[in-house]
């Protein structure tokens, strides 16, 4: 870097300037030190440009860096968000189903005690019905054994009774 070439001829240009009596003040060629000057002034803009530029491009990675940072803290932060949500729904899923489940069992509960309370009632009806006829069978056949009966001995009667005309 000739910058610092230039600095350097300007640093000696002052220590081997004369030194003032009775001062630490020195004595300088003002030629010479302008000179100096505005080729540090001309070798100067080109490097302050360069540092210039990596001061801006340094500041602009850091800050394409941040956004880059916050997008993935974003995406992160929705990710999550998506699987809570989807372990919001998972868990209201399998609530519903357990409560359908719960719903089913006691419907089917219900339908089968209904069913056996109506089988109980249709049979207890039969058996009522049955009951019934046999003791309306049992009237009826003692009054036909009643009726045989007193027809046989009408028979017998008749019999005897011809029988001793006979005689």
């Amino acid at each position: 870097m000739e910058i610092f070439t230039l600095l350097e001829t300007l640093e000696d240009l002052l220590e081997r300037s004369r030194n003032l009596p009775f001062s630490s003040k020195g004595v300088v060629d003002k030629e010479e030190m302008l000179d100096l000057i505005k080729e540090i002034r001309l070798k100067l803009p080109d490097e302050l440009k360069q540092a210039k530029w990596v001061k801006e491009e340094r500041q602009r990675i850091l800050v394409e860096a941040q956004k880059e940072a916050d997008g993935i803290v974003k995406e992160a932060e929705n990710r999550i968000i998506s699987m809570i949500d989807e372990h919001e729904i998972t868990r209201k899923a399998y609530e519903q189903k357990t409560e359908i489940i719960e719903t089913a069992n006691e419907m089917s509960r219900e339908i089968s005690k209904g069913t056996k309370e109506y089988a109980d009632t249709i049979l207890s009806n039969t058996e009522n019905v049955l009951n019934e006829t046999l003791d309306k069978l049992g009237k009826n056949m003692t009054e036909a054994l009643n009726l045989m009966q007193i027809s046989l001995e009408d028979t017998i009667k008749t019999i005897e009774n011809s029988r001793k005309e006979l005689k």
